[in-house]
């Protein structure tokens, strides 16, 4: 038996034992209702498996969290309660190696937790919120709307770390698609790719819960005080931070003009088309353009991959934007160098682990 499957045979009940033994060690430590997401969060980073992503969104929560809670003088408090939780939960077959393995890795994810409390900023770790809507655009892609209970301080480029109680303790970046409403709700594009996010395209509906951890900067931001055109390349879903991008200029509105290339594989994967259309016949400073690299019917020049697109619509005074999969992204750079681009106009998304 590994430690991983010891944890993931018995999360719910876990959580609630751990919680209640370390009530009866030090009451009132950490409140009830916090319990759960933050114990659940802690098993899953000490038993490990998840990308460098998902850590960094775990990390992300927990550092919060410790700081909120005031929890680092307590660390080995908390591990020991967790510790003694699994260990009932996985009788008869948990053994002392099981137990210093856990120790081992215990020390280790205290570790991080302590180095991330030290950069996170003070505020909630999470934002207990519902999905409103679930609409799928396409097998693979989904767009959920949903409302946090209380506003989430998110800005356009913004990423995310979201979790349903379907994983437990699974936590995952995702970028809002919209810049802040006045209803408070959120957008996330999905692409059905890894547990949580397969989840959240195939089986999450409309009146579940979901939790949002704090919003992080990921370089996509706008310069508050510059006017330059923009150039907008995505790729797949990473329309999503792009498209509040184009939300923000709307409502700052000034003389710049907007270029956003949306690359797919086909048609039938431009999965945001009617919201994209909508935006383009509202503004007559955007323009929309296609990129189709695997579709045969394609016009000419909407055939090719999203960069390439791109640098025909490009010119000296814009920034330039881009987000999306890692292919897309890895040699993005150095071809922007390439035809003469500016370092300091080249955007790319720095999310934590990426």
């Amino acid at each position: 038996m590994t430690l991983t499957a010891a944890w993931e045979a018995a999360v719910g009940r876990i959580v609630g034992d751990a919680w209640r033994t370390l009530e009866d060690r030090r009451p009132g430590l950490l409140p009830e209702r916090d319990a759960p997401l933050l114990l659940a969060a802690l098993g899953r980073l000490t038993v490990g498996g998840d990308d460098p992503a998902g850590r960094a969104a775990l990390l992300a929560v927990l550092g919060r969290a410790y700081r909120r809670h005031r929890l680092l003088p307590h660390a080995a408090t908390v591990d020991d309660a967790l510790l003694a939780a699994v260990a009932r939960h996985a009788r008869p077959r948990w053994t002392p190696s099981h137990t210093a393995a856990w120790e081992r890795a215990g020390r280790r994810a205290a570790r991080a937790v302590r180095r991330a409390a030290g950069h996170v900023g003070d505020g909630p770790a999470w934002w207990p919120a519902e999905v409103v809507d679930h609409d799928r655009p396409c097998d693979t892609i989904a767009i959920l709307t949903v409302r946090p209970r209380r506003p989430l301080p998110h800005r356009p480029g913004h990423a995310v770390p979201v979790c349903t109680p379907r994983h437990p303790g699974r936590w995952r970046w995702f970028s809002p698609a919209n810049a802040p409403r006045p209803d408070g709700t959120v957008e996330l594009h999905v692409r059905a790719v890894g547990t949580v996010s397969r989840s959240l395209v195939h089986e999450v509906r409309p009146g579940e819960p979901l939790w949002l951890g704090p919003p992080c900067d990921t370089g996509l931001r706008l310069e508050p005080h510059s006017s330059a055109d923009l150039l907008l390349v995505a790729g797949g879903t990473g329309l999503a931070p792009l498209r509040a991008l184009v939300e923000q200029v709307a409502r700052t509105r000034g003389s710049r003009r907007v270029t956003l290339v949306v690359g797919t594989r086909t048609f039938v994967e431009l999965y945001d088309a009617i919201t994209l259309d909508r935006l383009q016949n509202a503004h007559d400073w955007l323009t929309v353009v296609p990129a189709f690299s695997h579709d045969p019917c394609a016009e000419p020049i909407e055939r090719g991959d999203a960069l390439t697109i791109a640098l025909d619509h490009h010119h000296p005074d814009q920034d330039v934007h881009l987000c999306g999969p890692p292919a897309m992204l890895a040699g993005a750079r150095l071809r922007l160098l390439a035809v003469g681009v500016p370092a300091d106009r080249i955007h790319l998304p720095d999310i934590p682990g990426h």
